[in-house]
């Protein structure tokens, strides 16, 4: 009876230790990104933006870039480009970089982006993706495969992959411009928030979502519009952060930052995710 038990316990034991074979780096900090262009980068990269790119700030590469020798699900120095292999810079780039300047030296950032332009929320939505994608035009279509027809699923994939390296410690939205005057966009929002949770088994309380304004009115932003309504996610979602994209630089078509506009708002980015890691570290 005695070795029947001693059995069942290291059965029990190997079991469990076969769920959790892998390490978890505490001070390794990982963030999820998502969203339509201006998550993706439509600013050129500059060459202050690739030289001395600090090797705590890491990407895991969501596609396969032969062209820049990065294979999806492997992690890279976070040297742009953040998205895909041909977008540009992106406020993640500056997120990262503050975040590594800021936090000690113990600590790396992790980021993972997936975004596709021209996107309504509704993409990220994993019971609706299908129905909005039988509508949506050729060139976003080709965006999209690159994530085998489901951006979500790809960013949890890459999520539960970086879990097995660090911790998620806060999501980044930045999108609203294709849902422009969309009074239900906080819903949707939260239906993609939610997801992420329960599929990732995140405490929402512990994992806060920050979203970005987009082009602020007085850059022109042909969608400034849409920033009343983004300014009430806090009432839908309560760990949400609202970014202001004022006095955030953009290019001539008033509907996307230029590249000093994303240092400026991947920056206040981070100097939200820092004000809130030390409001808990003083409770």
């Amino acid at each position: 009876m005695k070795k029947e038990i001693r059995n069942y316990v290291l059965a029990v034991v190997l079991i469990l230790a076969g769920q959790h074979s892998y390490s978890q780096d505490k001070n390794f900090q990982i963030y999820l990104s998502f969203g339509q262009s201006n998550m993706e980068g439509a600013a050129k990269i500059e060459p202050q933006d690739t030289v001395e790119v600090d090797g705590r700030f890491q990407v895991l590469e969501a596609v396969n870039c032969p062209e820049l020798g990065r294979e999806m699900g492997k992690w890279y120095t976070a040297v742009p480009p953040l998205c895909r292999c041909k977008t540009g810079l992106t406020l993640t780039d500056y997120f990262g970089r503050t975040l590594v300047e800021s936090l000690p030296k113990k600590v790396k950032v992790g980021i993972i982006n997936v975004a596709v332009g021209g996107c309504k929320i509704e993409l990220f939505d994993k019971d609706k993706y299908e129905n909005y994608m039988t509508s949506a035009p050729d060139w976003m279509k080709g965006m999209v495969k690159e994530y085998d027809g489901n951006p979500y699923a790809r960013l949890v994939e890459m999520a539960k992959i970086a879990q097995k390296s660090g911790v998620i410690k806060g999501i980044l939205l930045h999108q609203g411009e294709s849902n422009t005057n969309d009074t239900l966009w906080t819903k949707k929002v939260k239906i993609v928030y939610d997801n992420l949770m329960k599929d990732l088994n995140l405490d929402p309380k512990k994992v806060p979502l920050l979203a970005g304004e987009v082009v602020n009115a007085d850059q022109g932003g042909i969608c400034a519009s849409m920033n009343k309504i983004i300014a009430t996610l806090p009432e839908t979602i309560p760990n949400s952060y609202v970014i202001s994209s004022k006095g955030c630089t953009d290019g001539k078509d008033n509907l996307h930052f230029d590249a000093a506009g994303y240092r400026e708002l991947g920056k206040r980015y981070a100097e939200k995710m820092l004000s809130l890691s030390e409001n808990k570290a003083s409770k």
